[in-house]
């Protein structure tokens, strides 16, 4: 469900008529122009998703007759639209905000072009459709990439995000992540806003990380690009020295890299987290050095 309120305020839409639902049950990212419904084709009508009128369906409509636009429009909002959004401030005819109030449909106007309103609208509608979910950690963004630091309560995932926005990288999310899929690929996390910017600190408590070292130094959102493990170092355990085999964890039928990363005293993390953050960088770009030394052993 779709809040009206919340989607007016996010796209700074003027309110013609109020909506007689406080929420709207679209589950489509998509927006219909209703171009063809104007001319009498209603088959295939997206009425589900919310309406964009633009200058071409505005010129149409001020060019009917009186008694044709009136029953244009008495057919239109017949069905049981979300809402309607009319762009480039332009005004609605007389006939458009009667029908729409008296069958409670929500009428709002925008100043912008009709392509930049629905580039928006997608994009807001994307976000509040994705599929979800909640993961336990701390979200960074070191050196562009976004890192996703894990493991259980108390193995010093807080401590090392600390240090690196001491050395100038980004606090997304402590503690609590909230995760959504906004592409088949791509995973975006962010912070509750109740604890935004706000980091845990055993024997300190709570710290505000935007008070304390600036706004350059929290982000609101970020893509999750790696996943780093953190787990207390056993010493029965063997972990991986050489790097060949990629390992990767599936977030909402994401694959994400993952790397395990044993803690002992005397490891510096946050510079550890550093590396990796490259290193992955360089494996985007196609040079893998553990690859590389592989290769350069076998043809010695």
């Amino acid at each position: 469900m779709i809040s009206a309120l919340d989607f007016q305020k996010a796209l700074d839409l003027e309110c013609l008529v109020p909506s007689g639902k406080p929420e709207w049950d679209i589950r489509t990212p998509d927006l219909n122009r209703p171009g063809m419904q104007f001319c009498g084709f209603y088959e295939y009508f997206a009425f589900e998703r919310p309406q964009v009128i633009g200058k071409v369906e505005m010129t149409y409509l001020e060019k009917q007759p009186p008694e044709k636009r009136r029953q244009i429009l008495e057919n239109y909002f017949e069905y049981r639209l979300p809402c309607v959004i009319i762009c480039r401030g332009m005004s609605a005819p007389p006939e458009l905000l009667e029908i729409a109030g008296r069958q409670q449909i929500g009428i709002f106007r925008t100043n912008l072009v009709t392509s930049k309103l629905m580039a928006s609208a997608i994009n807001y509608l994307n976000r509040c459709l994705a599929p979800h979910v909640t993961r336990h950690g701390v979200l960074l963004d070191v050196y562009g990439v976004g890192v996703l630091l894990s493991g259980r309560s108390g193995v010093g995932k807080s401590e090392a995000a600390l240090e690196l926005i001491k050395r100038g990288h980004q606090l997304v999310a402590d503690d609590v992540v909230d995760i959504c899929r906004i592409a088949d690929q791509r995973l975006i996390g962010t912070s509750p806003k109740s604890i935004r910017h706000y980091m845990e600190i055993r024997g300190i408590g709570l710290i505000d990380i935007k008070a304390m070292y600036g706004i350059g130094a929290v982000a609101v959102s970020k893509s999750i690009d790696l996943i780093i493990e953190l787990e207390t170092w056993d010493e029965n355990k063997s972990y991986d020295r050489i790097g060949i085999e990629d390992e990767t964890i599936e977030i909402l039928g994401v694959r994400i890299p993952c790397q395990m990363m044993p803690v002992k005293p005397g490891r510096n993390l946050a510079i550890i987290v550093e590396v990796a953050a490259r290193n992955l960088s360089l494996r985007k770009m196609g040079y893998n050095s553990a690859q590389e030394l592989m290769n350069s052993l076998q043809e010695s």
